[in-house]
């Protein structure tokens, strides 16, 4: 499952770099569940024809992320953000806390405010 969750993110970030066959062959696979067989049945190729596509694919894909890193960084980007939220959540409680600064408030507001709109 981890492997299959993995090829589709790759499959978002590095898809259209692939050819057009190879992309609906991963689409076919990972996001609409098709066996090899019906994804054979459906283009009029074999099923070992439709394996072999996939697998070059998968490898390209990975490939493509050992270089350039891009759904690491996206990742690590989504986390940060995550992190930042919650930052700005323990200033708001600490402001709360310790006298209540309309200002700190307002910033961990806005804060929190960017930070979910970059994650969306």
């Amino acid at each position: 499952m981890a492997k299959n969750l993995e090829i589709t993110i790759l499959l978002d970030f590095y898809g259209d770099m692939l050819t057009p066959k190879q992309r609906e062959f991963l689409d076919y696979y990972y996001n609409q569940d098709f066996s090899l067989s019906e994804i054979a049945a459906n283009v009029g190729i074999t099923r070992q024809g439709v394996r072999d596509a996939i697998k070059r694919a998968e490898c390209q894909l990975i490939e493509m992320e050992q270089r350039l890193k891009l759904a690491a960084r996206f990742k690590e980007v989504q986390a940060g953000l995550q992190e930042i939220m919650e930052c700005a959540g323990q200033i708001s409680a600490e402001n709360r806390k310790s006298g209540l600064s309309r200002e700190i408030n307002d910033l961990s507001v806005r804060i929190k405010s960017i930070a979910i709109s970059l994650l969306e």
